[in-house]
């Protein structure tokens, strides 16, 4: 598929522009410069074309935070686009930092460059010859903010090449990675596509955007989703990172999958409980993932330790498979992809009602239900349905003689029954006389 990166110095609006083509607000738009670390990707559509749009840091001449880093960034996205569209602001007019994103770009002589002039809504016409010294034709006047000559610049995209075939993501398995800041979040993605995609800092906070990126792992496709490091909210102090922490919690909603990371050299603390509870309230499968275990002094007995101190923290995540990794060595981040696999195997087990339901007599046989609330369950017929994650409904008399310790005694003769360890799972009780007397009662 064509991809377009949105390159320029910082402050000129690239961003801006960036969710206007996407119609969305994905990267983050603030007045401070430097926002953007990170090169953000995301698929676009106009007149019936498809294409993905790349959205980079500001290329700068100045000595300030990050630049090394935000340049090699900014390479990599010239490097695989295959249109750049330079951002000048009309505001500010060409300065140094304009000719140094132009003596960048004119080291790539087989690129196709569009200048556009942003903020130019107020625009009379006049220093168009400033624009002209920079070699790259005839300027594009725009305001992204205000949709200004957007669509103008959209249709000269298209015109210049033909967009390829669209990558078919119908098997395609999305996983998020959340963790408070500096456990390695970026260091692993950077690992798994064996390239500096993210920015990778001791610097907390580094990250801020939620960076997705799709990419074949042993055949398959995957869409890997790193995330800002959520702090508490005490500590959460500008617009930027609220916005980031909002952009984590837009992750785990459209990911199939949340790698939870933990700090294996470091103690635990309250805001890894915070974030493991996200990925619980979200119900979708989670891997309790402990980096940066090359750093920890092992015995024997560490690994046992560690996993008995993890069950106790994560009560709440008991199902979630537990792994160990080095991200930054490269060690074990194999065991990754293979719980993942076995993970979409229990996702997709379908089981038959007739093995369900001998399943559920049989526990009743071996463990009747208490009497609870005046009266006894009778757990008459249980059935399968359709969802995100093994979902279960079983009919019997009034729910509200249940006890939710029998309910969970009910769940985990599903789970050790049919094998599903790794994911969470849901049980509906329901009255199923509850129709017949116009009401409905679940549990």
């Amino acid at each position: 598929m064509i991809k377009v990166a949105l390159v320029g110095k910082p402050n000129v609006g690239k961003s801006t522009l960036f969710n206007r083509i996407i119609n969305k607000r994905k990267s983050i738009v603030d007045d401070q410069p430097g926002v953007t670390r990170d090169r953000i990707y995301a698929n676009a559509t106009w007149l019936n074309k498809e294409f993905v749009v790349i959205d980079t840091g500001g290329l700068t001449n100045k000595n300030v935070s990050f630049q090394k880093n935000i340049e090699t960034q900014v390479k990599f996205a010239i490097e695989e686009a295959n249109i750049i569209i330079f951002i000048v602001s009309c505001k500010e007019g060409i300065n140094t930092e304009d000719y140094y994103v132009t003596k960048v770009l004119k080291k790539y002589k087989t690129k196709q460059v569009i200048l556009v002039v942003n903020k130019s809504e107020n625009d009379n016409g006049q220093n168009i010859k400033q624009y002209y010294s920079l070699g790259f034709g005839e300027p594009r006047f725009i305001s992204s903010e205000h949709g200004i000559g957007v669509g103008d610049l959209l249709d000269q995209v298209i015109k210049s090449t033909t967009a390829d075939a669209k990558l078919d993501q119908d098997n395609g398995f999305a996983f998020c990675i959340v963790g408070r800041p500096n456990v390695g979040k970026s260091t692993l993605v950077n690992t798994v596509l064996r390239e500096d995609r993210v920015l990778v800092s001791p610097i907390a906070h580094t990250t801020r955007d939620s960076i997705d990126v799709d990419f074949k792992y042993e055949g398959k496709l995957y869409t890997i989703i790193d995330t800002a490091g959520i702090r508490r909210k005490g500590k959460i102090t500008d617009n930027i990172e609220k916005y980031a922490v909002m952009r984590t919690e837009d992750a785990i909603e459209r990911s199939n999958l949340v790698l939870f990371m933990v700090d294996g050299s470091e103690d635990f603390n309250e805001q890894d409980e915070v974030i493991g509870g996200l990925a619980y309230g979200a119900n979708i499968p989670t891997i309790i993932c402990v980096n940066k275990w090359d750093k920890v002094k092992k015995d024997e007995r560490t690994m046992v330790e560690m996993t008995k101190l993890i069950r106790q923290r994560f009560k709440y995540l008991s199902w979630a498979p537990l792994i160990f990794i080095s991200a930054e060595m490269n060690k074990r981040v194999h065991t990754i992809f293979e719980t993942i696999s076995e993970i979409r195997k229990q996702l997709t087990l379908n089981i038959s009602t007739s093995l369900l339901n001998d399943v559920i007599a049989k526990a009743q046989i071996s463990n009747p239900p208490p009497s609870f609330k005046g009266g006894r369950a009778n757990l008459s017929y249980a059935t399968q349905v359709k969802s995100q994650i093994p979902t279960f409904v079983i009919f019997g008399n009034d729910p509200k003689h249940i006890h939710i310790s029998y309910a969970r005694y009910i769940e985990n003769q599903i789970r050790e029954s049919f094998g599903i360890t790794m994911v969470p799972i849901t049980v509906y009780f329901k009255d199923k006389n509850a129709r017949s007397r116009g009401a409905r009662k679940d549990r």
